[in-house]
């Protein structure tokens, strides 16, 4: 008995009554099959429904040898009935998404020609993508295009035309299609082959953003989101621009030139730190001149700076120099070098003794350590 697929019937539909066909233990729990339901499986690149049977928690649904399967955490009687309850937040949700996909893919289609080659809706972001190359000019007018179709607040149809007819239309499909096509239809933006759900009218979707493009095999991929979880993110996105704005002390559309010119500052700044830290290197290093092996402790720098100390006491020195900066709690960077040397072997030997890594030239090397002190002085008592 093929299980009665109420989603398609109305899409609104949140709860209904059914009977338990079948219930047994499986890999995500129990798996429950109806003799109707609401919950739609997962397909077309939509996840499946959640949310309750009775009870008991249905963590997601499948479609599996022609029945529609709830992942249940809890078994159900067979022959019992039972009401179902869908988590209508997230199916809405996904209904905007998966709406807001179809006329992106259809506008980029009518505009260029370009298929759709990849549908995901992830946690936390929508991708599509695309066969060919979309510019910035091109994502502003196709997203532009696509809330003016959500404007209008277009019809969605959902039709199941003859062999005939479907000969006819030119919708979009990964594939040839046989038997009972279901084709979603929105006037001059989309036609589609999809068995996914989708609001009635396309005002119900409320916004379409695209948020990313990025180069992805011969085209490009979008990041997108649509209704309210485009809503949401835009809202998280308008929060950390008011804190920026704050911290900024500048208008929140003005963040980004203040932003450019802090940047411009500390680059100022940090060129001039690195001057002074040159000056403090070459007066330090001159206690070493003439040195043969020399063994450091310093306070916590970056790698740049302890890589420019170790080569102000090297034009100096003719021996080993082994910079630490750091201490035992935290760690230590370090550099090890020797004019004309060849110091693999020791730094493979100093990684492997004090919980290192790093590595370089056979003359210089910089990397790591998570040891004390006291080990590392005891490593190169070691060396001779």
């Amino acid at each position: 008995m093929a299980t009665e697929k109420l989603f398609y019937e109305n899409v609104y539909c949140k709860t209904f009554q059914a009977k338990v066909l079948s219930c047994a233990a499986g890999k995500h729990g129990f798996d429950v099959v109806l003799d109707k339901t609401a919950f739609y499986p997962e397909g077309g690149g939509q996840p499946g429904d959640t949310g309750y049977l009775a009870d008991v928690r249905v963590t997601d649904t499948h479609e599996a040898n022609g029945e529609i399967v709830h992942y249940c955490e809890k078994p159900l009687d067979v022959g019992s009935n039972v009401e179902g309850r869908i988590d209508w937040e997230r199916r809405l949700s996904l209904m905007q998404l998966h709406s807001g996909e179809h006329i992106l893919s259809g506008i980029v289609h009518r505009r260029f020609g370009y298929d759709n080659v990849g549908f995901h809706m992830g946690a936390d972001m929508v991708t599509i993508d695309f066969s060919g190359v979309l510019t910035e000019e091109d994502l502003k007018a196709v997203e532009r295009e696509a809330n003016e179709v959500v404007w209008e607040n277009r019809e969605i149809k959902i039709t199941f035309p003859s062999a005939q007819e479907l000969e006819q239309i030119p919708y979009r499909s990964k594939k040839v299609l046989t038997g009972d096509v279901r084709i979603v239809t929105i006037e001059n933006a989309d036609i589609c082959a999809c068995c996914g759900t989708h609001v009635t009218r396309t005002g119900e979707i409320g916004l379409i953003k695209i948020f990313s493009c990025v180069k992805f095999h011969e085209g490009v991929r979008l990041e997108i989101l649509c209704g309210m979880r485009a809503y949401e993110y835009v809202n998280r996105l308008m929060e950390q621009n008011r804190k920026n704005s704050a911290l900024l002390s500048a208008k929140p559309t003005e963040t980004n030139a203040a932003a450019e010119r802090m940047a411009e500052e500390l680059a100022s700044v940090k060129y001039r730190v690195s001057q002074v830290e040159n000056e403090l290197f070459s007066l330090k290093a001159k206690a070493y001149a003439g040195e043969n092996d020399v063994l450091l402790f310093e306070s916590a720098m970056g790698p740049d700076a302890v890589r420019r100390f170790a080569d102000a006491i090297l034009a100096g020195c003719t021996g080993r120099i082994a910079i630490f900066a750091g201490d035992d709690e935290t760690g230590y960077k370090y550099a090890l070098c020797k004019k004309d040397g060849d110091l693999r072997e020791t730094v493979k030997a100093l990684n492997a003794a004090c919980n290192g890594r790093g590595g370089g030239k056979p003359f210089f090397a910089q990397g790591s350590v998570q040891a004390s002190r006291a080990q590392l002085e005891a490593f190169f008592a070691s060396l001779g």
